[in-house]
């Protein structure tokens, strides 16, 4: 071991690159760099103290302890993404030790044997980056690789530990984290908590929360669990904790069917967080939710309802997929999050019986995911990652949306039963551990006769969809051939082999449904030969093909005229996909499509539809129509929209619609009515308006301009009761104020990583910034916001580059607006591949937008 002796040897002495590792160091965590210490760092431990100031601004001293055997190594090099003043001493074994620190690491000199345990002392000061530090609360956020800005640690996924956590705390804060607190001291004015030792976690899943929360203590299947919540809404909580706590209960009961194995960690509790930068966080003993996902309002949409029972029990399903087995490496990220949507949309079923769970999975998976496989910049599952820095870039709606339809396609192929068996034995083989893709891949080939590796060579590791295409030749009236014809939109020659279910459908209301195996180019559809000419044709009849559907000339026409008539709600749902992808390849006028939407909104009854067609309806509203064309059927859509609330057979409909009138009004008479709704002079039937509801009016009347907008937002925010909502409320109003000034100086405040801390607040005050309505004024945002693209992946969390692309663009459609995005790509010809590609992904709706509509004047 280092001692004092041979520190005073080596004072001055700036410590050698000894390996090729330390002479490639460089900032973030790379492979090379994880690869090495995972190879070398075994049986690792962290004991770690924390003292927590109540004043946000005094800084977090701690100590941290790493225990672990090393073998092969002389250097130790810990991430730490902070300046080397923030360490105060680095001790080996009791004794300081000289260190460098560089490029975000700490690089400590080790003589060590194989037989002995290696132990290194830090004393710190904890970085506040990935802290989310509060006025009342803070939270740590560590995914992908930001325990570093935090804690001097190994901030990789395959080199898990055990952490032991000792919180200093203010005594009125109480404290949760991943295991139980075993004991609790005390003394002058503060609060210590020591947790038990955890089960062996990566360091993205170590996580712990404190400050004045309200904590309701329940019993979940016989284990004591704790839901950590800010709600100042009382009635909110009672009438939602029932419910949140039956969510939680099936789907552990589920998971441990499945899986075979029971719950895998020491405890389960959770905690609502009020704007939290991701719907939940998976972090094994205390998940993390944003608040308002799981404390649904009184009549709450039935999208509300299902996305929480989702939310849930994907969180939930983490626990065995993500934690209890983890990634090696975060290039299989998509793994976690595929399996955790996977099953949930299994898990949710039983909760909702009246539901077409197969077209609830279309609807939740296939439009977003779409909507990055059509554009220049999509991706595949799988993608390389050189460095965890760029981890974040890897998400998006490819592994959240696409990767469980492939895995649900998987199953399709080998059998539901194999799939789950082969997922027990990959489960338990890497108990507490890590594995990749390859290692699944292994596992099912030996239980199937299929061919898995070019089945994932086009789903996993290649980009984009297939194009499918229905050719109906016809003799006497009859059908001599039905084709599907596969072909690669990117023209590179793929084949995605896949099921699909073709439907060729009839004006009264007769349909035939041909199972077809699509495994060439081109397959025949011997079973419809002889059959009449049918009304329409769709390709995926059954909602689990996946790729751009064309619909044939007969059918589109048909659908444009007909589509509410159609049997079934799937049956509606895809054709509303289908035309959508044709309006977005300028095959379908939008006008043609608003007009059907108003006519289908009086005629459908289920509820994912109506979701469906309103967000549609909205989106080519605003997107598609010039500003002209908007102003001239704003009545007549605010009309359909107004009668859908009265008529709406339950609240939750209800609801929908209302949500849909505030975002369209546009016209006086419902601007004006809108107003008198905020000031109490006019009810919604049907619909109990919650202060989210006051405050989204209040905001939707400013940025309409109406007379008065300031004193209006002034009175909302003094009516806010909650502390929390009132700052996101403070902190948007700037950038709804009529002043172009004031505007101005709310986004360049944003420029500073201080004020885009609140990751979910800067994105609504973006978005109100280029609200379609003042898109014009708002054009000059474009350019810098996409400066700052590159330092706000670097700052930020994993979705808000993407979030802040779409908050920026997506109320823009003119071609001066796409000009300053391709100048931009023009002149930052070094932008980092994936970044580039996240901005073609977010530009493409202003790119087709710039193509189609016909803009004169605006705004």
């Amino acid at each position: 071991m280092i001692t004092a002796v041979t520190l005073a040897s080596m004072a001055g002495l700036e410590i050698g690159c000894r390996t090729d590792v330390l002479r490639e160091i460089g900032p973030g965590v790379s492979f090379e760099l994880a690869d090495h210490r995972a190879r070398t760092i075994s049986e690792l431990k962290y004991e770690i103290w924390l003292t927590i100031p109540e004043r946000r601004v005094e800084p977090i001293t701690g100590k941290i302890r790493a225990t672990f055997r090393l073998e092969g190594a002389e250097t130790v090099i810990f991430d730490f993404a902070q300046p080397k003043e923030r360490i105060k001493a680095v001790r080996i074994s009791g004794e300081p030790v000289v260190f460098e620190v560089r490029d975000e690491h700490v690089i400590i000199p080790v003589a060590t044997h194989s037989d002995e345990l290696t132990r290194i002392d830090f004393d710190f000061l904890a970085g506040d980056e990935s802290l989310n530090r509060q006025e009342e609360f803070l939270y740590s956020l560590f995914v992908p690789d930001r325990a570093r800005f935090a804690l001097p640690i190994f901030d990789q996924p395959n080199l898990k530990a055990r952490f032991r956590l000792h919180l200093d705390i203010p005594d009125e804060w109480v404290g949760i984290a991943n295991s139980s607190v075993e004991s609790k001291e005390i003394r002058d004015g503060r609060k210590l908590l020591h947790f038990a030792d955890t089960k062996p976690l990566s360091t993205y899943l170590f996580a712990f929360a404190a400050g004045r929360f309200q904590v309701e203590t329940v019993d979940l299947r016989g284990r004591r669990v704790q839901m950590f919540h800010r709600e100042t809404d009382h009635r909110s909580v009672a009438r939602n904790l029932d419910t949140i706590l039956r969510l939680h209960e099936s789907a552990l009961d589920w998971l441990e069917d499945y899986t075979g194995i029971p719950y895998p960690f020491e405890k389960f509790g959770f905690v609502l967080i009020p704007s939290f930068q991701f719907g939940g966080m998976e972090h094994p003993g205390a998940i993390f939710y944003r608040a308002n996902r799981l404390l649904l309002d009184e009549e709450a949409t039935q999208s509300e309802a299902l996305g929480r029972a989702s939310l849930i029990a994907h969180e939930t399903a983490h626990q065995w997929f993500g934690d209890f087995v983890t990634m090696d490496w975060f290039n299989d990220v998509w793994m976690k999050e595929t399996f955790a949507n996977f099953m949930a949309a299994k898990i949710v079923n039983p909760e909702f019986p009246s539901v077409d769970h197969q077209s609830n999975f279309f609807l939740s998976h296939y439009p977003s995911a779409y909507d990055v496989d059509r554009t220049a910049g999509a991706n595949p599952i799988r993608q390389p990652l050189g460095n965890l820095a760029n981890a974040g870039a890897l998400y998006g709606p490819i592994i959240y949306q696409k990767a469980p339809v492939a895995i649900k396609h998987l199953e399709r192929l080998i059998g539901d039963s194999v799939l789950r068996d082969g997922l027990r034995e990959y489960l338990l083989a890497n108990a507490y551990s890590n594995a990749d893709w390859p290692d699944l891949v292994e596992i099912l080939d030996r239980r199937t006769n299929q061919d898995l590796s070019a089945w994932s060579q086009s789903w996993v590791y290649e980009k984009g969809r297939p194009e499918i295409e229905t050719i109906i030749e016809t003799d006497g009236g009859k059908i001599a051939n039905l084709t599907l014809i596969q072909s690669d939109s990117m023209g590179n020659g793929r084949l995605w082999h896949q099921q699909l279910d073709v439907r060729l459908g009839y004006a009264d209301g007769t349909s035939y449904v041909f199972p077809v195996r699509l495994n060439s180019r081109m397959v025949t559809v011997s079973e419809a030969a002889g059959l009449p000419i049918p009304a329409y044709a769709l390709a995926n009849g059954e909602a689990h093909g996946y790729g751009l559907m064309t619909l044939d000339a007969d059918t589109r026409e048909y659908l444009l005229g007909n589509l509410p008539e159609l049997a079934s709600s799937r049956e509606r749902a895809i054709a509303w996909v289908s035309l959508w992808d044709a309006l977005l390849e300028g095959k379908v006028e939008p006008g043609r499509f608003i007009d059907l939407a108003q006519r289908a909104l009086l005629a459908e009854s289920d509820e994912l539809n109506i979701d469906l067609v309103l967000r549609f309806l909205s989106s080519t509203y605003w997107r598609y129509l010039s500003p002209q064309s908007r102003l001239a059927i704003a009545p007549r859509v605010e009309a359909v929209l107004w009668n859908g609330i009265g008529g709406a057979s339950q609240p939750s409909i209800a609801t929908a619609y209302f949500d849909a009138y505030k975002n369209i009004a546009m016209s006086s008479r419902a601007i004006a009515r809108l107003e008198r709704i905020w000031r109490g002079d006019e009810s919604v039937p049907q619909v109990t308006l919650s202060e989210r509801d006051l405050s989204e009016l209040s905001q939707g009347l400013a940025v309409r301009g109406v007379r008065g907008s300031e004193a209006i937002l002034q009175e909302q925010l003094d009516s806010i009761e909650n502390i929390d909502r009132r700052k996101e409320f403070e902190f948007v109003m700037p950038s709804l104020s009529t002043h172009q000034n004031t505007r101005d100086r709310f986004f360049e405040s944003l420029a500073d990583p201080v004020n885009r801390v609140r990751e979910p607040w800067v994105l609504a005050g973006l978005s109100f910034l280029n609200h379609p309505l003042r898109a014009r004024r708002g054009e000059h945002y474009i350019r810098p916001s996409l400066e700052l693209l590159e330092e706000i992946r670097r700052t930020g969390d994993i979705f808000f580059p993407e979030r802040w692309l779409r908050a920026v663009l997506d109320g823009h459609q003119t071609k001066s607006a796409f000009s300053l995005v391709q100048l931009f790509l023009q002149d930052r010809s070094n932008l980092e591949e994936n970044m580039r590609e996240k901005v073609l992904q977010a530009a493409d709706g202003l790119a087709r937008a710039s193509q189609a509509v016909d803009i004169r004047s605006l705004n």
